[in-house]
C-alpha cells in the first residue's frame, strides 16, 4: 500500500513538473491543451494570468508633462495645463498639473521637446496673501501664477488646502491636481 501511494505521489510530481515546463518553454502547445480541455481557456472569456506579466509602474504622487515651447519652468513652480495640453509656469485659470521638482528649460525648443517631472500629491509649505491663524477651517487655497497664492477664487487655480497654519501669510498646503481638477470639471 505505501508503494502504490508513493508511485501516485511521484507520477502526480512528474505530471505536474512536465506541465509547468510545457506552460514555460511550449506555451502555444499548453494553450492548445487547455483549450482542448476548457474551450473558454483560450478566449476572451479568460480574465486570469497563467503567467508572470512585466507592467511599467509609475510612483502615485508623481508624474512627467511635455513643456510648452519657448519657455522655462522652474523648480518648485505650480505647473498648469494650456488649452494644447502642455505644461507651463501656471497661469491663473489653468489646470493645476502640481509642482516642478526641477527645472525644465525648452526655452529654445518646441512644443514637447522636452519634459517636466511634477510632484502632483503632498504637503507643501507656502506664502498665501490674506492667510491668518484663523485660516483653521481648511479654507481652498488658489493660485494666480506660479508663485502667487491666495485664498481668493474668482479667475485662479485651484491646488489644494490649507492644512496648517505656520505664522501670518505662512501655511503648509495640502495639494492634489486629481481633485484640483475634478473640482474644475464639476
Amino acid at each position: 500500500m505505501k508503494k502504490t501511494l508513493l508511485m501516485a505521489a511521484g507520477l502526480a510530481v512528474l505530471t505536474l513538473v512536465f506541465a509547468v515546463s510545457v506552460m514555460h518553454f511550449m506555451p502555444d502547445i499548453a494553450l492548445h491543451a487547455a483549450n482542448i480541455i476548457h474551450p473558454d481557456v483560450g478566449g476572451l472569456a479568460m480574465t486570469t494570468l497563467a503567467a508572470n506579466k512585466l507592467r511599467d509602474y509609475q510612483l502615485g504622487d508623481k508624474e512627467e508633462y511635455p513643456v510648452v515651447a519657448a519657455d522655462i519652468i522652474y523648480q518648485g513652480a505650480a505647473v498648469g495645463e494650456n488649452a494644447s495640453g502642455y505644461a507651463r509656469p501656471l497661469v491663473a485659470a489653468d489646470p493645476f498639473l502640481g509642482f516642478a521638482e526641477a527645472i525644465a528649460d525648452n526655452s529654445a525648443g518646441g512644443a514637447g521637446a522636452i519634459n517636466v517631472n511634477v510632484k502632483k500629491k503632498g504637503n507643501i509649505v507656502l506664502p498665501i496673501s490674506g492667510l491668518a491663524i484663523t485660516a483653521n477651517d481648511r479654507p481652498a487655497v488658489y493660485a494666480s501664477d506660479d508663485d502667487t497664492f491666495t485664498l481668493t477664487a474668482t479667475s485662479n487655480s485651484l491646488i489644494g488646502y490649507v492644512s496648517r497654519w505656520i505664522s501670518t501669510g505662512l501655511a503648509v498646503v495640502e495639494f492634489d491636481a486629481a481633485l484640483a481638477k475634478a473640482a474644475l470639471q464639476a
